[in-house]
């Protein structure tokens, strides 16, 4: 499935869950003829996302609303900033209202956040990933409000790339029969997707090199010094392996991982406990 397909799904499946078999309060209120205008009006300070998305949205339930973009993805907004104008149905506006909010606020806190991380990465060659601990059904929209943040995204889902975690290293036996397991199903399979492995210790870390046939070696819960150490161990022997550090990393640690060398950093928070930027969708 595609992307488009995934976000059209979503949308979908949004106005199925929110207006089910009508939204009684704006059909009661609002006459169907009645046109207006609402505008996206910022409250709190941060990185605009989910702009063409909310088109999207508008577009979809009423493809006559006209939608006037004053500031697109991945502007720095304040208090007071009007983002979009839309125009139309009265009804089709209230009817979008919550659904454009709800996204456009989500996705604008996760680049807000992500935005944060990733200055305090500057002077490194560190790049700040997300991860998997996403939103059930949002996680397409969540990856795009990393990316706006100035993040990157490491794997969409289980299918487009191997990452061999602590737990399937333990039910495959060890690093080795992990590794070679990887390489084999791929050359089976005759798929070409990129081979990562979690390790624990620095032994781990040195199995693996040994085994070698791996993209990117992923630091759990290493400490700062033994990332350091890590990094050393790497470059002395395989200097094109991609090294990334993840487990636990906040917005007060991340400079000290970032300037040990690695390649990435990987924080579950960035999707998982962000709070969401304030703003409305205002009458004019």
């Amino acid at each position: 499935m595609t992307e488009k397909e995934l976000i059209h799904n979503l949308i979908r499946l949004a106005f199925t869950e929110d207006i089910g078999d009508g939204d009684h309060t704006t059909l009661c209120s609002i006459p169907e003829t009645e046109e207006g205008k609402s505008k996206l009006l910022i409250k709190q300070e941060g990185i605009l996302a989910g702009v063409d998305i909310a088109i999207e949205v508008f577009h979809t339930f009423d493809p006559a609303l006209q939608v006037e973009v004053f500031l697109q993805d991945g502007t720095y907004v304040k208090p007071g900033d009007i983002a979009f104008v839309v125009s139309g149905k009265v009804r089709s506006i209230l009817q979008t209202e919550r659904l454009v909010l709800n996204i456009m606020q989500r996705m604008s806190g996760i680049a807000t956040i992500t935005n944060s991380y990733m200055k305090l990465l500057e002077g490194t060659s560190a790049k700040v990933l997300d991860t998997r601990k996403t939103t059930p059904g949002m996680r397409i929209l969540e990856k795009q409000a990393v990316k706006i943040g100035g993040g990157e995204n490491h794997r969409i889902g289980l299918f487009d790339m191997i990452l061999l975690k602590d737990n399937h290293v333990d039910f495959a036996g060890g690093i080795e029969n992990a590794i070679r397991g990887a390489q084999n199903y791929l050359k089976e399979k005759n798929k070409k997707l990129k081979i990562e492995i979690e390790v624990r210790t620095l032994d781990e870390l040195e199995e693996a090199l040994r085994v070698g046939g791996v993209d990117r070696i992923m630091l759990d819960n290493f400490t700062p010094a033994q990332t350091f150490d890590a990094v050393k161990i790497v470059k002395a022997v395989n200097e094109h392996v991609e090294l990334e550090s993840s487990g636990g990393i906040t917005i007060d640690t991340i400079r000290k991982y970032a300037e040990t060398g690695v390649d990435y950093i990987s924080v579950g928070a960035l999707t998982h406990s962000v709070k969401s930027l304030d703003m409305s969708l205002k009458a004019i």
